[in-house]
Order: structure tokens, then C-alpha cells, then sequence
């Protein structure tokens, strides 16, 4: 039988630091493992007032705050299944989640209650922060829960159509013990900043999970990205090991001065691959090369560069110990028995059988590394030649003049498909013919020179869902 609240939450000296916060107004206040304990108890005791019992589901609708974790603590205690949702979800987007698992009662920020409400929700709710101190009743015993118990739903990002509503058993949280350690690798007592919003997987994992896992304390930044304040706050908070997007990374890089940072021993990233500049970039800077690893929504972290281990970039390292992974005709194949964060299905569908074909194409070189090539639909086959994106998009943004690039097929009457790129410039230059043709050249040059984008685009900004991850499907006119 397995608890995450009693035996890592409630096991845990009460006085050692659990939650660093900082608030959106920049107040700081520092979590112990008994405040978390203590908040969790409290309101696991008014989600059993309200009627919440075992095997219902908790939706959260809180930022990346104390109050947050507490509500995920407390179902955790209890046996609900929570379902975290990031709150840049509109009314659209949070009814899908609300009609696909009805929530027996949604503990709510309160900036998030207009949105709410507008979705058509009415039924019972906690409002955070104002949370009673002192519960009415004490809360029911913890649960005595098995590891396929239903624990957590978090929902793919929807790169490739609607998101779908991922079911994950109560040992998905011990089971973040092997990425905690071979790739994350917090030490006791050190702080982690995992800087996913609330409501994704990276976050519901790595966000408090796993650093508490190690005896790590989590930074907790209930604010806007702004790559030079990142910057500060690492600095001031003594951060040890920083968790980003591959995409914060990137801004970061081509819009703050990098510089080091005494504290930080551990930078890794996870979503989609980083482009080789970027990591020289963040390597010149801080000394630390950052770690990039790979999982999905259903499947929890699969691979890494472990602690330690050279980089080799582009890759996004090397099956995580025990895991089985293999590559069929360029497919990344899972064996589920070998994971031990597995999903237990899609909610309302059956549960998966057989080998998991994760959809992602990869490469792996003599020594078992693995490179993200694209996803198996992200594939452009032009004139016969098989062109993955990514390669052509890192030699677009190691150009001067580009920020960020996204690459895509449209159709060509002659060769089936040709490679469209749109780009998304820096600051200091602006859009022409002149530019498009020097960043095709650009491309020859830097790879074959068949991969070069016959079609350049000028961008704003580049269609992303909430989580970061490029929206292709929408560039390439799908819906």
C-alpha cells in the first residue's frame, strides 16, 4: 500500500523546509513540511464536508502557489483524483475538462472565479486562498491506496488535436523516484525551481514531487515570465537546480544577459529539443550544460542526460535505468511494464495494451543516445527526401537575426511538399525579401542543402499551447 501525503509529506521533520513562495506583488513566505501538512489536513477536511469521497475528482484552478500544492497534498491523502488545470485556460477550454471528468468540487483561486463561473460551473467550491485555519471536523483517516489506484489527470497539450484527458495511478508518484535521481538529482536540502505552470505534467511532477522525493525544498514564482527577473530571482533565492521549457531557455538566451550563478549546480529541460546554440549560450555563461530529457503526458519522464553525464547536443539522452525503449522504422516504442509512471488510461476509454508507440521519430547513435527528430505527422517528404523540422529550425535561430522559427510542409505541386519556415525576428530588425533569401542561404549552410525552406514567413509570435509547445497543426492549416 502507498501514500505520497503520509509518507513523504507527513514523514518528513516538521520543521524542514518544504515551499519557498513568491507572489505575484513580490511577497516571499517560506513553507515548512509541517505547514504543508497541516494546510493539506485542513482542507482535505472540507472536501469531506462538501461530499468528496474516495475515487472522486478534484479540480484545482490555482496558480503556481502554496495553496495549489496543499489542495494536491490533501487528494493525494484522501484517494480523490485531482485534476490541476493552468489557469490560462478559457471558459471553453476548462468546460471540455469539466464535461470529460466531472469534478465532485473545484478549489479555486479567487482572480479565477470569473472564468469559472463563465464555464458553468456552479457546483461546490473552495475558494484559496481563504481557507478556514482550523477545519470544522477533523479529516477522515488517510487512505490506504494501491499503486493502480487512480491518483492524478492531466491532459495532453494538444499539438495534435484536442486534448485528451490522461489517467495516471497512485504510482506515478514514487515512481518519479528514478527521474528524481538520474536526471533531476536534487541533494537534500537544496532548492529546485521547476518553472511549469500549474496544470501540466512537467509541473504536477516536478514542480514538489520530485524535489520532495530527494529532501529537496520547491521554489514556487506565482508571476509572468520575464527572462531578466528569472535571472535575479535565481540569483537571489539560491537556487540549486532550475527546471525549464527549452523555449524559456531560448528567450532567456537571445533577450537577458546570461551570466553565472554561484548557486546553480543542475539545468535541465524537457519538451521539446534545444537547439545547439542555446546550449552554448547557457554553457559560456553559467558553466553548467543543460541536461535535456523526454517524456509524455501518458508516460512521465523516459529518458536523460544524467547528472553528470557530457551532453551530447541534440540529444535528449539515454533511457532513464530499467526502462525499455526501442526504435521501430524511426518510432520511439515503450515497453509500459518497464515504466513505472505509466498511465492507466484515457479517461472513459480502455485501458493501453501492448507496446506504447509514442508518435515522436527519433535517432540513436552507437552509444544509445537518443534526438528528437520531430513528431511521426511533423515529418516533411519532399521530393522523396525525408527533411525532420528541427534541424532546419536550429540553423534558423542560430542566424543573428532570428528569435524563434517553427518549420512545416505545404504543399507543393512538384514535389509533394516543400519546407515552409516562419520565423519570429529579434528585436532590431524587420521583415523583407532581402532577410527571407539570406536566412535560406543561411540554412544551405548549415545543413543539406535540400532541407533549406523554399517558403519564409515573418511571425509575431508563434501559435503555442498553454504549456509552450508549438502549435505545427495550426501552421500547417489544420485545426
Amino acid at each position: 500500500m502507498t501514500n505520497f501525503a503520509v509518507d513523504i509529506v507527513e514523514s518528513a521533520p516538521p520543521e524542514r523546509l518544504a515551499l519557498v513562495e513568491i507572489a505575484r506583488d513580490g511577497a516571499r513566505r517560506q513553507w515548512s513540511f509541517g505547514a504543508v501538512a497541516r494546510a493539506a489536513r485542513t482542507l482535505a477536511a472540507h472536501m469531506h464536508e462538501l461530499g468528496v469521497r474516495r475515487g472522486d475528482t478534484v479540480l484545482t484552478l490555482i496558480g503556481n502557489q502554496p495553496e495549489w500544492v496543499a489542495a494536491m497534498v490533501a487528494c493525494f491523502r484522501q484517494g480523490y483524483v485531482v485534476l490541476p488545470c493552468n489557469e490560462q485556460l478559457r471558459p471553453k477550454d476548462l468546460r471540455l475538462r469539466l464535461d470529460a471528468c466531472p469534478p465532485a468540487l473545484v478549489v479555486c483561486a479567487e482572480r479565477n472565479v470569473p472564468v469559472l463561473e463563465t464555464s458553468g460551473w456552479d457546483g461546490p467550491t473552495i475558494h484559496v486562498p481563504a481557507v478556514p485555519t482550523r477545519p470544522s471536523a477533523e479529516p477522515p483517516p488517510a487512505a490506504q491506496l494501491s499503486p493502480l489506484d487512480p491518483c492524478l489527470i492531466t491532459f495532453t497539450s494538444g499539438t495534435a488535436g484536442e486534448p485528451k484527458a490522461v489517467v495516471h495511478g497512485q504510482r506515478y508518484l514514487a515512481g518519479q523516484r528514478v527521474q528524481a535521481e538520474h536526471w533531476l538529482a536534487p541533494r537534500p536540502g537544496e532548492l529546485v525551481w521547476c518553472t511549469a505552470a500549474s496544470g501540466w505534467s512537467k509541473s504536477a511532477r516536478n514542480a514538489f514531487i520530485a524535489p520532495w522525493i530527494r529532501g529537496a525544498a520547491a521554489l514556487l514564482h506565482d508571476a509572468r515570465f520575464d527572462p531578466a527577473g528569472r535571472l535575479e530571482l535565481l540569483e537571489r533565492e539560491g537556487v540549486n537546480v532550475l527546471c525549464m521549457a527549452p523555449t524559456e531557455y531560448r528567450v532567456i538566451a537571445k533577450r537577458a544577459t546570461l551570466r553565472p550563478v554561484r548557486s546553480l549546480r543542475g539545468l535541465v529541460a524537457a519538451g521539446e529539443a534545444l537547439n545547439p546554440e542555446v546550449l552554448r549560450a547557457w554553457e559560456e555563461a553559467t558553466g553548467l550544460q543543460i541536461r535535456d530529457g523526454y517524456g509524455q503526458t501518458e508516460t512521465g519522464q523516459l529518458t536523460g542526460t544524467a547528472f553528470g553525464e557530457e551532453v551530447r547536443p541534440g540529444s535528449m539522452g539515454r533511457p532513464l535505468p530499467g526502462m525499455a525503449l526501442s526504435v521501430d522504422d524511426g518510432e520511439l516504442v515503450v515497453d509500459p511494464a518497464t515504466v513505472p509512471t505509466f498511465f492507466l488510461g484515457y479517461r472513459g476509454g480502455e485501458a493501453p495494451g501492448g507496446p506504447w508507440r509514442t508518435g515522436d521519430r527519433v535517432a540513436v547513435d552507437e552509444d544509445g543516445f537518443l534526438y528528437f527528430e520531430g513528431r511521426t505527422d511533423d515529418v516533411i517528404i519532399s521530393s522523396g527526401y525525408r527533411i525532420g523540422p528541427f534541424e532546419v529550425e536550429s540553423a534558423l535561430v542560430a542566424h543573428e537575426a532570428v528569435a524563434e522559427a517553427a518549420v512545416v510542409a505545404a504543399p507543393d505541386d512538384e514535389r509533394g511538399s516543400v519546407v515552409r519556415a516562419v520565423v519570429v525576428l529579434r528585436d532590431g530588425f524587420a521583415p523583407s525579401d532581402a532577410l527571407a533569401r539570406a536566412l535560406q542561404e543561411h540554412v544551405k549552410e548549415q545543413t543539406a542543402p535540400y532541407k533549406y525552406p523554399r517558403i519564409v514567413d515573418f511571425a509575431g509570435e508563434l501559435p503555442k499551447t498553454a504549456s509552450g509547445k508549438v502549435r505545427r497543426a495550426l501552421l500547417r492549416g489544420e485545426r
